[in-house]
Parts: C-alpha cells; structure tokens; sequence
C-alpha cells in the first residue's frame, strides 16, 4: 500500500483511509492504484467481516486532480486502462468504485466534506452510506466535459429514479446532506458517522459471516430481476449455508446468549 492509503484490520473489522488530506483526497494515480490495492487485498482475505472506508482531513474525496488531465502519460495509457482488468468488470478507473462491490462483505462509507465526481462514484460503491450534516456531493464530470465513468451506472440504479439522476449528472449541482438523503444517496446522517459506522461494523462482524456475504450478493445479483431468478438464488444461497459450522454456531448463541465464535467463511 503506497502512502495514499492507511489501511488496518482489527477484530476482523477492516478500515481504510484517503489519506491526501491537503488535497481533499483527490485522485491521482497513486490514489487509485492505492484503493485498488486494497480492495483486491480484503477481496480475498476471508477473515474481513465488514469495512469502513473514510477521507482523512476535510473532505472525503473531491473527484478527480486536476492535473491528471495535463497529464502526457494519461493520453498515452488511456485506451490501455479503459479495458477490464484481469477478474473484474471494471477497468482500472472503474475499479476505483467497483472494487467495493466485489468485495464480498459489506462496506460502509463515511462521508463528510465534498464528495464530487470521481469521490462519488467510490462513495457509491460501497454497501452503505453515513455522512455528517456537512457533507456535499455531485456529479460532477460534466463540468470538465466528460461523462460518469467510474461505474456509477452499477450503483445508481438502486438508489434513485433515473430523471433525478440525469438531472445530477447533466448540471452538476452540488446536494447538501438532506438533499442527498431525500434522493437515497445516503443511508442517514449522523452528528458521528464515523462512530456510528464502527459500530455497525462491529455488530456486522458478529453475526455469520457466511450469511452476511451471502446476502449482499442474493440482494445485488437479484434486485432488478425476475421472481424465477430471485426464488431460485434464495435457495441455492439456503442450501449452502443451512446446516454449517457457522449457521450452527449462529443457533447455539443466539439461544444461549453467549458471544459466538464463526469461523472464517468460505463462501
């Protein structure tokens, strides 16, 4: 990890931090190659149950640095970046947001500050969203004539309507925290999110790991298809997990009322 980032784990909790505050966190190729880096490692750490994502400083990300545009080697690699990575979807800018979704635990964005462009679309790729009354956010790529490219097509959808969005992304308006809220940009607003994040986290990586990962990908992989998908996924996603170690462990504690002890899931 370059020092764009600080990242830890603590009780199988992992955090990760923007850490350019003296420049909002803006996103620069160390800055994307260091969010990458990171969501490739919790990726396929089967010991992470939950990860907070937040910006050092004032802000939590301000899109894009600007002097990525005067950049000589951006014209030069851009075609080459702008094909899918090995394993993923997602291209290396789009990787940047996308990652946080195809990492298989829940991922929780805290938010204060400007969240623009590019930082919104990261912002989006995360699980759920805190942010504190402070926080501002847009679409703003237009603004330097170009589009949403950093996979906001993939979150959106499950947010909003798409004439709220297209009106967003074709003026590039800035939201206070309520706006955003009122738009489901954000899952609430809180005086800590920080403090609030960390102890959803905590609550999350108490409960089956299993179950939790299974979740987030029956909700994703079924939220916009039919009912035969839908019914069909539930129970393949049942089998697997109805009478595990962990599913187990989840029954024995929950009547005993001990603290349980999951094993890492494999799931």
């Amino acid at each position: 990890m370059n020092k764009r980032i600080c990242f830890s784990i603590k009780d199988n909790v992992a955090e990760v931090k923007l850490n350019r505050a003296d420049k909002h966190n803006a996103l620069d190729h160390e800055m994307f190659e260091a969010i990458i880096k990171a969501g490739d490692q919790i990726a396929q750490d089967d010991s992470i149950r939950a990860v907070l994502l937040y910006g050092a400083g004032d802000s939590f990300c301000a899109g894009i640095d600007l002097t990525m545009f005067a950049d000589e080697g951006l014209a030069r690699n851009f075609t080459k970046r702008m094909k899918p990575r090995d394993h993923s979807l997602a291209n290396y800018y789009q990787s940047a947001a996308y990652v946080w979704r195809e990492i298989p635990v829940p991922v929780i964005a805290v938010l204060h500050g400007a969240v623009y462009g590019g930082g919104l679309q990261v912002a989006l790729g995360a699980d759920i969203r805190y942010a504190n009354a402070n926080m501002k956010l847009s679409i703003m790529e237009i603004k330097w004539g170009i589009i949403p490219d950093m996979s906001m097509t993939t979150s959106l959808p499950y947010l909003m309507g798409i004439d709220k969005a297209l009106e967003m992304a074709m003026t590039a308006d800035i939201l206070d925290a309520n706006d955003a809220f009122n738009k489901g940009l954000i899952t609430a607003i809180e005086d800590k999110p920080l403090e609030k994040a960390r102890a959803l986290a905590e609550k999350i990586a108490n409960k089956s790991p299993d179950a939790i990962r299974s979740i987030k990908r029956l909700f994703y992989q079924t939220w916009h298809r039919n009912d035969e998908f839908s019914l069909s996924l539930e129970a393949q996603l049942q089998l697997q997990i109805m009478g595990g170690s962990n599913q187990i462990e989840a029954v024995q504690s929950s009547l005993s009322g001990a603290k349980p002890d999951f094993s890492n899931s494999k799931i």
